[in-house]
């Protein structure tokens, strides 16, 4: 018997800066690739679907290949379960910290972990970002806004961090989340 998994695939820079691709395409592209029951939430570059392929990073890469072929631009894509990702919530990492009109709460889905030399809690030179925890497959991240917007720009993690990350609110991952498991 084939076990099949469920995955969220949570794709960087997507329908910004130019960038754009209908999610009807995006969920084309992914069926293309034999992935089954392809699914997106919101314009952002979240695509829910199940296989049995056992190699996770090996299916990333896959992915990445096939969307930087089609759309001509690299897709960063971070791969999680929904049993991931419902863990992830359920480990209330920003517990106690309140959203207010100048916090906003931010799951930073990784590639690669933190490097080892990135000290967590850190708190941004200018104050204007703090990351409050991290784990293997996240950055869990409070923006403090300037005027209601974030001017925070460079290297988030620091210089030495390879990897690629993908910015979600933490009340959008509970709504992708939600969105994933149903079928």
């Amino acid at each position: 018997m084939t076990t099949t998994t469920t995955y969220i695939a949570f794709l960087r820079a997507v329908n910004v800066a130019g960038r754009t691709v209908r999610m009807e395409r995006l969920r084309a592209l992914f069926t293309e690739l034999g992935l089954d029951e392809v699914r997106s939430y919101i314009q952002s570059g979240n695509v829910f679907f199940r296989t049995a392929e056992p190699d996770r990073a090996a299916l990333a890469r896959r992915i990445e290949e096939h969307l930087a072929e089609a759309l001509g631009y690299p897709v960063p894509v971070m791969l999680r379960t929904v049993d991931e990702v419902a863990e992830l919530l359920a480990a209330e990492p920003f517990a106690g910290i309140e959203v207010t009109p100048e916090i906003r709460l931010v799951v930073n889905f990784l590639s690669e972990p933190l490097p080892a030399d990135f000290p967590v809690p850190y708190t941004s030179p200018k104050g204007d970002y703090e990351v409050v925890g991290a784990d293997a497959g996240a950055a869990y991240v409070v923006i403090h806004l300037k005027d209601g917007k974030w001017r925070a720009g460079g290297k988030l993690f620091g210089p030495t961090y390879r990897g690629s990350a993908t910015a979600r609110f933490l009340h959008t991952t509970v709504k992708i989340l939600a969105a994933a498991r149903k079928s």
